[in-house]
């Protein structure tokens, strides 16, 4: 459905990603939809092709630069050695800028690793105009979060232990606090539950968040 595509960053370097959009719509919205720790795999592909066929222009930047992985340790590897700020102001940004050029509107939704790096875009992503990050955030003092002024949307798994749910409650806080205009929802599930390949997978949950999804992307972007 999709396919490979080039773009520029900021900074004049290419990078690669995922396109999947409506067919002859090329003023459709646009989604930049970023890859949970795996890589830019036919899962996250899958996604954007959701996305599409929900009528919106996506892509997926590829952050690990053709690295893909099915092991949970090479996964973390790849992780860490990836520069949040760098795929935040760079990649996604990069993304965000090249679906600008057609879509009006351009939101981000992000999985596990790529929910965190979809805080920092409604943080450091001046193009970003809505943003919705499933069971995952920057550590503390990554970012200050009080700056987002877009719309934001989190969801969170009660059970999940990669990001803990003290840390999540500490994050809605802040945001109250700043008057973010966010909406969080909590789900009885463990980490990346959207994930229909993953052990956590839970459907109830995933069909749930992505109803919720689709709602807040119509209303903010369409």
């Amino acid at each position: 459905m999709g396919e490979m595509i080039t773009f520029k960053r900021p900074d004049g370097a290419e990078c690669k990603g995922y396109f999947a959009g409506p067919a002859g719509n090329d003023n459709a919205p646009g989604l930049v939809v970023i890859q949970e720790w795996w890589g830019l795999n036919d899962q996250i592909k899958a996604v954007a092709d959701r996305c599409a066929a929900q009528g919106y222009r996506a892509l997926v930047p590829d952050l690990y630069k053709g690295k893909v992985t099915l092991d949970a340790a090479e996964a973390k590897h790849l992780m860490t050695n990836l520069n949040f700020a760098d795929a935040a102001g760079q990649d996604i940004r990069g993304a965000a800028q090249h679906l600008k050029q057609s879509s009006k509107k351009v939101g981000v939704v992000g999985f596990c690793m790529g929910g965190a790096l979809t805080v920092l875009a409604a943080v450091f992503v001046s193009e970003a105009d809505a943003a919705s990050s499933w069971y995952g955030f920057p550590p503390e003092g990554a970012a200050d979060v009080t700056k987002i002024r877009i719309p934001l949307q989190l969801h969170l798994a009660e059970k999940d232990a990669s990001f803990t749910p003290e840390a999540a409650r500490a994050l809605e806080a802040k945001l109250k606090g700043a008057n973010v205009p966010f909406e969080s929802y909590w789900y009885d599930a463990g980490h990346a539950f959207g994930n229909e390949k993953g052990q956590n997978y839970n459907k109830e949950a995933a069909d749930l968040a992505w109803q919720r999804t689709t709602q807040f992307f119509e209303k903010h972007l369409k």
